[in-house]
């Protein structure tokens, strides 16, 4: 039987396991493979535990098994808890004798080396053949906590279970996972199901995202990540997670290979691979964390938040005692785009009524009087919720719930308002003690430890509501490039004009009196530049002459331009000069596209001209996109507010450049074996209805570096 490489395909028997046997099995519960045999009875697994060791006899109280052909039945789920060499025959013994999952625990494979690659390539090859799953080599195993089904050594485990709860945990790094767990346990969330990838030969990080978007006991699924070896099945169950309604944050750890020696172009010094990482996320549905802190924290406020959702925007009104944690409440929300409404007139006449002194407005400042006369916290409190204006009303709770006289008074009120206003979002800044936090997210109120936390996680909340960007992405055959394309300028703009860019008329003048004959032809001002495949920016070694009219003129300007690419690149091949009708006004904006190695065709459309790399105001996605995703591109932007009519502009034609966009990022998917980059610098964007012109591209071939015009 080959193993068919469905997502979530037989993940039921390594989460929901009736029959466990640990192979490598140990009398020393202390050892890695005497640990999984200890847990599954401490923490009262009721499915069958049959331990494999060769020297048989009892072990730990159960009857030990010579071989895992001595079992006395074809067990669900085989732990492999012996050395390299013998984990590779353990799971032949498995697969043999038809067990449909095994969990490889033990190193000595792909992380040692060549000789561990080809060990961890073989046992690949068993499940491709026979259709067994393997998690691992060289990973932490699992832990399901509704089955109490443990397929892991992990010292997290040692002291107790953690609580059941709707938080899985999906984890390349066994000890970040581990650490993600025992930090949830602590904050009061329960955890549903725990998986450490490891080594990946087989099942991996989409396998268990997947799996975990149809399991009923999860919610929210938390996933740390070192590097994605397979974009396609990771954007599937993404999509798969999103279909379900199950939000998935991702703590993205480091950043990939790609795009570390940067690219000469635009597009490649622009495009960091990381926020590639970024760009896939935002368009499947997932949220990216930057701390295991924050991961923790936000699992733990979905578990928190049940069934109830943050808006895409949500509207805040933030409480506190101090007009100083105000301020920084305030800095916090506006440098995460939230927006703090103001409070209505029949809240603020409900504050002034119990503390006078306050200051009713967003934020409001209850003063010290919050803590004097601590019962007033539940009127106040009650009149912010009552506001329809707010969704989500954040808390500064500083250090009241660790003195004793305010501990209860404050956890009282938060208790009943809570249940007066179930609609609310009540998110509480505090950080100890621990046991108190528990009951606030017992209660369904949010807790977070810090200002800046508290306020990254609302965002966090609010993007896992960001709808579908809607529009059906274009399925595109792949054709090859005529090589025409990557000659030089012109040649990419024939191709890229060919697809959809528009681009000025032009000539390509090879003497200085074809140059004046094609200016005076033109009748007005003309751009003059160098073409040659080997000079990139041709401004920096005087090869462009702007505004340039008239026969004579433009002769002049072709010599000047010959003799600058000359002296400043004299091994450059030169194929004449481009004179093209000067175009200006509008707004200026770069367009290209390169290649992840990871995900593949990326598009990037930001500021443009020659401060492109100056203020590096990017947005990014993974190509192809739809229309509605490139209008979403535009917003992205600090500079959308230039397209937008800003300060009594006109708008400009943002329909048109989201065409191109789409135009551009199609091309790139369409020739993706033979382009590595695209260049469009600047795209000219006219006002609203006048359309996007671009007036420079180029088109980098693979395999092929781009530098400079040598000296």
């Amino acid at each position: 039987m080959s193993g068919e490489r469905r997502l979530g395909r037989g993940l039921d028997q390594i989460f929901r396991p009736r029959s466990i046997a640990v192979i490598g099995a140990s009398t020393d519960p202390r050892k890695t493979g005497g640990r999984p045999v200890s847990l599954l009875k401490k923490h009262g697994y009721a499915g069958q535990i049959l331990p494999v060791n060769p020297k048989g006899g009892m072990i730990q109280d159960l009857p030990g098994y010579t071989g895992v052909a001595e079992l006395p039945e074809v067990p669900d789920l085989a732990l492999i808890a012996v050395p390299g060499t013998g984990a590779l025959a353990a799971a032949k013994e498995c697969a043999a004798r038809g067990v449909p999952a095994a969990i490889v625990l033990s190193a000595g494979f792909a992380e040692m080396g060549p000789a561990g690659a080809t060990a961890q390539a073989e046992l690949r090859d068993v499940a491709d053949r026979t259709g067994m799953r393997v998690l691992g080599p060289n990973c932490l195993g699992t832990v399901s906590v509704p089955e109490r089904a443990i397929g892991t050594f992990s010292v997290a485990l040692e002291t107790e279970m953690p609580a059941e709860g709707p938080v899985a945990i999906v984890s390349q790094s066994g000890n970040v996972g581990s650490l993600a767990m025992k930090m949830l346990g602590r904050s009061g969330a329960g955890i549903s199901r725990f998986l450490a990838s490891g080594n990946e030969c087989d099942v991996d990080l989409a396998d268990a995202i997947a799996w975990c978007a149809g399991d009923d006991a999860t919610r929210v699924i938390l996933c740390c990540m070192e590097t994605c070896r397979d974009a396609g099945r990771l954007t599937e169950a993404l999509e798969v997670a999103r279909a379900a309604g199950k939000p998935v944050i991702v703590l993205k750890m480091g950043a990939s290979d790609a795009g570390q020696a940067a690219a000469l172009s635009h597009t490649g010094g622009l495009a960091g691979s990381d926020r590639v990482f970024d760009a896939v996320f935002a368009k499947h549905g997932a949220v990216r964390v930057h701390s295991l802190e924050l991961l923790v924290q936000l699992g733990s406020a979905v578990a928190a938040l049940g069934d109830r959702r943050v808006s895409a925007a949500p509207s805040v009104s933030v409480i506190t005692a101090s007009g100083g944690f105000g301020i920084m409440m305030a800095d916090a929300a506006d440098a995460r785009g939230i927006a703090l409404n103001r409070t209505g007139t029949p809240a603020q006449d409900r504050i002034r009524a119990v503390l006078p002194l306050s200051s009713p407005v967003n934020p409001v400042d209850a003063t010290a009087q919050m803590s004097a006369n601590p019962e007033t916290f539940e009127e106040l409190l009650s009149a912010v919720c009552a506001d329809e204006a707010n969704e989500v009303v954040c808390v500064m709770m500083a250090m009241g719930l660790d003195v004793p006289r305010l501990r209860d008074v404050y956890l009282g009120a938060l208790r009943r308002v809570r249940e007066s206003h179930p609609d609310k979002v009540i998110v509480a800044c505090v950080a100890s003690p621990d046991d108190a936090l528990r009951t606030l997210n017992e209660m369904g109120i949010l807790t977070f430890p810090t200002i800046d936390m508290m306020m990254e996680g609302v965002a966090g909340l609010g993007r896992m509501s960001v709808p579908a960007t809607s529009g059906t992405t274009a399925v595109i055959a792949a054709e090859p490039l005529d090589r025409t394309a990557v000659a030089n300028e012109a040649g990419a703009k024939r191709a890229l004009g060919a697809a959809g860019i528009r681009f000025p008329e032009e000539v390509i003048a090879t003497s200085a009196d074809a140059a004046g004959e094609a200016a005076e032809r033109m009748a007005a001002p003309v751009a003059m530049k160098i073409l040659s495949a080997d000079i990139q920016h041709k401004s920096d070694i005087g090869g462009v002459v702007l505004g340039v009219t008239g026969r004579a003129a433009a002769a002049a300007a072709y010599d000047r331009i010959i003799a600058a690419a000359a002296d400043h690149a004299p091994k450059a091949r030169i194929e004449g000069v481009l004179v093209a009708p000067m175009i200006t006004g509008g707004t200026e904006l770069i367009l290209g596209t390169t290649t992840d190695p990871i995900f593949g065709p990326v598009v990037m459309v930001g500021l443009g001209g020659i401060f492109a790399e100056v203020f590096r105001d990017t947005a990014l996605r993974t190509a192809p996109v739809t229309r509605d995703e490139a209008h979403a591109m535009l917003r992205e932007l600090k500079a959308f507010a230039l397209l937008d009519g800003a300060r009594g502009r006109a708008p400009a034609d943002v329909e048109a450049v989201a065409g191109a966009i789409v135009a551009l990022s199609e091309f790139a998917v369409r020739h993706a074996a033979d382009v590595a980059e695209i260049d469009i610098n600047p795209l000219l964007v006219r006002d609203a209805g006048q359309g996007a012109i671009a007036l420079d591209a180029l088109i980098v071939p693979r395999g092929e570096t781009k530098a400079e015009a040598a000296e």
